[in-house]
């Protein structure tokens, strides 16, 4: 997940992934280091934290995350 130290959507898409059995997240601080943000932009044409991936799946931010969650479909991407 790419992230920042002080991005809401961050942590409450660290909170959801929490509550679904998730107890570790690779975090990319993309305000520690300008290059991983152009990393990110690159890879998911996005400017914006959180740029949440499950595996290879770019799932997007916060909002995509929780709508695949409130459509049932988190539970088999997770276990993928």
């Amino acid at each position: 997940m790419y992230s920042t130290a002080v991005c809401p959507f961050c942590l409450r898409a660290e909170m959801l992934l929490g509550s679904k059995g998730v107890t570790e997240i690779e975090k990319i601080r993309v305000d520690l280091d300008p290059r991983q943000r152009e990393e990110m932009m690159n890879k998911t044409g996005r400017r914006t934290v959180p740029q949440i991936y499950i595996g290879e799946t770019h799932v997007g931010g916060f909002e995509e995350l929780a709508a695949l969650e409130h459509a049932g479909k988190l539970d088999s991407l997770l276990a993928d």
